[in-house]
């Protein structure tokens, strides 16, 4: 399945300094509304990572076309392994494969717009940007920003299906 696990980034440094770790700033992930086995992807699993674009688009632009299965650090098998070495993993568990990033020849990739395959977290274009240009020039999201996260088989039909949020301010506690 695919997944959007968000941070506020400007909640971060305070929590981080009170040793709370990312608890308030980590708010509840997004999942695909479908979870597959690693059979249903046929050939574009390897016995270990998919390979097939992640396609995430930002206001309706795409931003990252970034092969899951390239530059890949570990492979499920490898990350499964790591967990279960302090906790039991029981059915149902999640392990997440981290952001999905592709460099292009010895250094960082490059946006869709300029003929990359793009990203698919902002901080890391944010990152690309400062080291560039000495600032970033991509803004982190803001109220009425939206997402679209999904992937593809060869044929064009989708996997796991969409995910597809808008960016709103929290609800107030104890209102409906």
């Amino acid at each position: 399945m695919l997944v959007n696990d968000v941070s506020l980034r400007a909640l971060i440094p305070a929590e981080l300094g009170k040793g709370f770790g990312f608890f308030q700033s980590k708010p509840s992930s997004a999942f695909s509304p479908v979870a597959v086995t690693p059979d249903e992807l046929g050939e574009a699993w390897d016995g270990g990572k998919v390979h097939l674009p992640l396609c995430v688009d930002f206001n309706g632009e795409p931003f990252g076309r970034a092969d899951t299965g390239v530059d890949m650090t570990f492979d499920f098998p490898a990350l499964i392994a790591h967990a279960a070495k302090t906790r039991p993993l029981g059915a149902g568990a999640i392990i997440g494969s981290g952001t999905v990033s592709n460099k292009l020849g010895d250094g960082p990739g490059k946006p869709v717009s300029e003929g990359g395959v793009g990203y698919s977290c902002i901080a890391e274009i944010r990152m690309i940007e400062t080291i560039d240009h000495g600032e970033p020039k991509t803004p982190f999201m803001r109220f009425g920003d939206q997402v679209r996260i999904e992937m593809k088989d060869k044929t064009g039909h989708s996997i796991f299906g969409a995910i597809e949020q808008t960016v709103e301010p929290a609800a107030e506690q104890g209102k409906n």
